[in-house]
């Protein structure tokens, strides 16, 4: 009986080995079932990851060049206004507009020396901010110009009668400026803006 329970286990071992053999190879082949399908997913996912990536880099530098753009466009913008405040400053100061833009009927040497002089300081202190968006050359050259100009109108206006009507402080002016037919301040100033003008609109710097 003995014998016949050895035999019989002998017989079995090679059905249960054919079992696992077989168990083992549907396992596998559901594996690699699995790997057909996951492995293309993977390789999408991740073809599809790196096009998206690379789409939102390249967004992302388009906008930070637009905005750029935008800022240096604004800048331009404002720089080019500044420039023309100051131009449009000098011009309202040379003694041919300014002296019958602060004249006033009756007026004696010492009130157009004093209307015309307060006419510049207001008018420089409107225009104080546009030293921010001008070269630091382009805003002291104005400050001189303005300085020289009240200068000229006060050493002038002491060499007269106080009491004299405003038309002799006017011709005076007007004689001294003429007298050697060298350059104002004020023109040399405006060359100098114009200058600046054209460098920052060819370059975009002073």
């Amino acid at each position: 009986m003995g014998g016949l329970t050895a035999l019989s286990l002998n017989f079995i071992k090679p059905q249960n080995f054919t079992t696992t053999y077989i168990y083992s190879m549907n396992f596998l082949t559901v594996i690699l079932e699995i790997l057909k399908y996951t492995i293309p997913a993977a390789v999408v996912m991740i073809g599809t990851s790196v096009i998206v990536r690379r789409f939102l880099v390249e967004e992302t530098r388009k906008k930070q060049l637009a905005v750029f753009q935008d800022v240096q466009d604004t800048t331009l913008r404002l720089r080019l206004q500044a420039y023309e405040r100051l131009i449009i400053f000098l011009e309202r100061m040379q003694p041919i507009q300014l002296l019958p833009r602060v004249y006033e009927t009756g007026m004696t040497v010492r009130d157009l020396q004093h209307s015309a002089t307060f006419s510049i300081i207001s008018e420089f202190e409107h225009n104080l901010s546009q030293q921010i968006y001008t070269s630091a050359a382009a805003w002291a050259m104005v400050r001189s110009v303005k300085e020289q100009t009240i200068n000229m109108i006060n050493n002038l206006g002491v060499s007269l009668n106080p009491d004299a009507p405003a038309r002799e402080l006017h011709a005076r002016i007007l004689e001294y400026l003429l007298k050697d037919g060298t350059k104002s301040p004020i023109d040399i100033g405006l060359e100098l803006l114009h200058d600046e003008v054209s460098r920052v609109m060819n370059f975009g710097t002073y």
